[in-house]
């Protein structure tokens, strides 16, 4: 359920409203990637078994372009598939980001971006030589991928995930307290900005565009508002680090999982404060004194809507194809790979979720788009699960394209009637 308070819209879990409708979740429809999906909609797996398939482009042709999370076994880490299942592989590094404009093919290992010139049909023309972009990225122990996106203006964004749950003294120990001022915030924990087209930047070449971001894996640019948005994974372990102030259960549903739209010199708060959907309000984390009640500064930036916590949002799109019905316009697609610690309670995502925009913000409540990645069952830990979604991608005739860096697949999701 979504609901509006002080302006931000939040899910709200079905028992903290008994008058409120649990997110609705599609009736099953006719198709071979066995996906649960709204009526009239149909999926296909158009490539099995490509490994670690992490963010995903598609060309004005219907061509391809996947980035593996590490090299295969061939040494490829980007797959080209061609619109008639042919497949080519080049690149030796791994990571995330992918992103096609303006006759460029643009793609990040876990410390650098590259790009590649495309011809007339948008393939490489020289795969063998990427240009970097940018080099020498913050990668530690965790939340490495530098996912990335460009605006309409030359500029590409990246993230820079924090190398810590929380910014503690001792990451991940019970009762260590958080660093004051947090120092991973210089190099970390942020998005920063760079001209797309000017090679070998560093960090000083760049702009700290936002900050106090844990991690970013999912985002997008909005087109119709002209800002970059964004998916923030929320920190984990409230429970087990501060087994006083949290149950279990509170620990498995919170904090929010937020998304943001930021502009230059946005602060979302981490590590200091987390978004707790179910209070609507931004609270001081524990390592700085919170006590799960007490309301962090209000300088910090307020979410765009707050989903459970723990789903681990790794792909975001924004629908401009005139394929899907006119709900879907303009409205944000989100591919939740799927929680690890929400146990003892049950874990969650593993699916696709749509929330509709108008005018450049939610109008109405979020749903489960495209279910039963995990499986009909579910699954009980992230590596039961048959397939996790990941990366999202439109083709040019308005299909959606779901990659799954558990099982391998890149499904196909299309349109075509009431």
């Amino acid at each position: 359920m979504l609901v509006l308070t002080a302006g931000i819209p939040t899910i709200v879990p079905q028992h903290a409203f008994a008058q409120t409708k649990k997110a609705t979740t599609p009736k099953a429809t006719t198709n071979n990637a066995r996906l649960k999906l709204p009526s009239g909609f149909s999926a296909t797996i158009i490539a099995p078994n490509v490994g670690g398939a992490r963010h995903i482009a598609v060309t004005k042709e219907g061509d391809i372009y996947v980035k593996l999370a590490r090299p295969d076994k061939d040494k490829n880490a980007i797959i080209m598939i061609s619109k008639d299942g042919n497949t080519k592989g080049f690149a030796n590094y791994g990571g995330t980001g992918m992103y096609i404009k303006d006759g460029y093919l643009y793609a990040s290992s876990n410390y650098d971006v590259y790009r590649y010139k495309l011809d007339a049909n948008d393939h490489v023309i020289d795969p063998a030589n990427p240009e970097m972009i940018v080099k020498g990225l913050k990668m530690e122990n965790q939340h490495e991928s530098k996912s990335i996106v460009l605006d309409n203006a030359g500029n590409i964004y990246v993230n820079v995930g924090a190398y810590s749950n929380s910014c503690q003294e001792k990451d991940r120990q019970r009762g260590s307290m958080g660093m004051n001022p947090c120092t991973i915030l210089d190099s970390a924990g942020g998005i920063w900005m760079f001209k797309a087209d000017k090679p070998n930047q560093t960090y000083g070449d760049g702009v700290h565009y936002a900050s106090g971001l844990r991690n970013v894996v999912g985002l997008d640019w909005n087109n119709t508002t002209n800002t970059l948005f964004v998916m923030q994974h929320g920190r984990d372990q409230l429970h087990d680090i501060f087994p006083d102030l949290y149950t279990t259960e509170q620990s498995a549903q919170l904090p929010a999982e937020c998304m943001y739209e930021l502009h230059q010199g946005d602060n979302a708060g981490w590590p200091y404060m987390y978004y707790d959907q179910l209070q609507h309000k931004k609270i001081v984390a524990p390592e700085y004194g919170g006590d799960g009640k007490k309301e962090a500064d209000s300088k910090y930036l307020d979410p765009v809507i707050a989903f459970p916590g723990h789903m681990a949002p790794n792909g975001l799109l924004f629908y401009t194809g005139s394929m899907f019905p006119e709900k879907y316009k303009n409205g944000a697609f989100i591919a939740f790979h799927g929680s690890w610690n929400r146990a003892p309670e049950p874990q969650k995502g593993a699916f696709v979720a749509f929330v509709p925009f108008k005018d450049g913000k939610p109008s109405g409540d979020w749903e489960i788009f495209a279910d039963d990645f995990a499986g009909p069952d579910g699954y009980k830990s992230p590596g039961s699960a048959k397939h996790r979604p990941c990366g999202l991608a439109q083709g040019p005739d308005g299909a959606l394209y779901v990659t799954d860096d558990q099982g391998g697949t890149i499904y196909k999701i299309i349109y075509s009637g009431k």
